[in-house]
């Protein structure tokens, strides 16, 4: 069984490739100071070890932590040269329905005739008994492929929804609800 994609045959094995390099770099140089989340066959298993990680280090309940998100949008992935003291740098997704403006750092609409754009580096960063933000922030759901539809798995996650992510919004979030703003891991090409 292979990862979840509709990508025509061609861009297939070029993205199979791009995650068998991806993987094989990690195993013959240690674990990257970003990761290609787009690449992971389980993304919901990497947020989980994050979080599992973390709890071992701080010799708490993993039960009691959560995600806090920070946008690096003003550095790429591949300038990064260190590892976070705690979390996981991340990177390969993409918006539909809005964009990333890295000049306010918040939501904005989409550019005329682009359906779908680059998302900025996040950390995710686990944090004890979490109080999400109450407003100025979108709460987006991060999908493996776009049809944002899945099945439960034996595990009781979804095979295709991933987590809710915050990004910061001047907009309330009904504006992007009927949007339908979501975040992808894989497009069709």
């Amino acid at each position: 069984m292979g990862f979840l994609s509709l990508k025509p045959l061609a861009s297939w094995i070029i993205d199979l490739n791009e995650r068998v390099n991806f993987l094989t770099s990690w195993i013959d140089k240690g674990a990257p100071p970003t990761f290609w989340i787009s690449g992971f066959f389980f993304p919901q298993a990497f947020f989980t070890g994050t979080l599992q990680n973390y709890a071992r280090k701080c010799q708490i309940a993993i039960d009691e932590l959560s995600f806090e998100f920070k946008i690096y949008d003003e550095i790429e992935h591949h300038e990064v040269t260190e590892k976070p003291e705690d979390g996981s740098f991340c990177y390969g997704m993409f918006f539909e329905g809005a964009r990333w403006n890295s000049v306010t750092h918040c939501l904005d609409e989409s550019q005329p005739k682009q359906l779908y754009s680059g998302g900025p580096m996040l950390l995710f960063l686990p944090r004890r008994n979490r109080i999400k933000p109450t407003s100025g922030f979108y709460e987006c759901p991060m999908y493996k492929v776009l049809t944002r539809a899945g099945t439960l798995s034996t595990t009781g996650h979804s095979t295709n929804f991933c987590l809710w992510l915050e990004f910061p919004s001047r907009d309330p979030p009904e504006k992007w609800i009927r949007a339908g703003v979501a975040v992808f891991l894989a497009l069709l090409y």
